[in-house]
């Protein structure tokens, strides 16, 4: 009995063997020594390596993306000359918009590149300064990686000045949106104080079948906590 007992327990620890398990825990180290290393940097330092490195991962990301969506760009030739063409500057941007949407991969493994790296560099730097992360940092960050993704992609048209600026503010208040959303999101919702004393006193009643049957929000009288005075 003793021995079937030991062989079930044994089932349910985690095998230290397990070269998955084994490598998420080196894995996890690894990240948890780079981090540490990162923080006791300056800043300049800090800021280059979590740039270079998100750059690496947008990169990547990009790349994979052109590379799924490489037969999407086949309906938007290379744009002839306006003078050839006789397209107007407004055509010709739209052309341009186009191309850096549906480009090849290492087109969106540079925009994606530019837009990630500026992201969390400018992220980092400002972290550093302000000593937190909240919505103004995100949207700071938000707007250079917006007006730097509208330069890079050939998305600015003939004025890449203001179309830089326009885009740069749309990625920031939907940064700011975003980061909004899951601040409401991830905080705990409040505590109904009355209904919790009125079920605290129901239990050292005794009078579980009241305290069961008792639901949020059907009893809103602040008086009746008071009935066990």
């Amino acid at each position: 009995m003793m021995e079937e007992r030991r062989g079930q327990e044994a089932l349910l620890v985690p095998s230290s063997n397990n070269p998955l398990l084994q490598l998420q825990a080196r894995f996890k180290d690894v990240e948890k020594g780079f981090r540490d290393w990162l923080s006791k940097q300056s800043m300049p330092v800090e800021a280059a390596v979590v740039t270079a490195t998100s750059a690496i991962q947008g990169g990547a990301i990009g790349a994979l993306m052109g590379t799924l969506t490489s037969d999407l760009s086949s309906p938007f030739p290379t744009p002839p000359p306006p003078e050839a063409a006789g397209l107007n500057p407004q055509a010709m941007a739209s052309f341009k918009q186009a191309q850096a949407l549906t480009g090849g991969p290492l087109a969106q493994a540079r925009n994606f590149a530019v837009m990630t790296g500026v992201n969390a560099g400018i992220s980092c730097v400002m972290k550093r300064i302000r000593g937190k992360e909240d919505v103004q940092t995100s949207m700071v960050a938000a707007f250079g990686s917006g007006a730097m993704f509208s330069l890079v992609s050939g998305m600015g048209g003939p004025n890449q000045a203001a179309n830089a600026v326009t885009s740069g503010l749309f990625f920031a208040l939907v940064q700011g949106g975003l980061f909004k959303l899951g601040q409401k999101f991830s905080q705990p919702p409040a505590e109904d104080i009355y209904y919790s004393r009125t079920r605290c006193m129901l239990s050292s009643l005794g009078l579980q079948d009241y305290e069961r049957n008792f639901k949020k929000g059907l009893l809103t009288d602040s008086t009746l906590p008071l009935a066990d005075r």
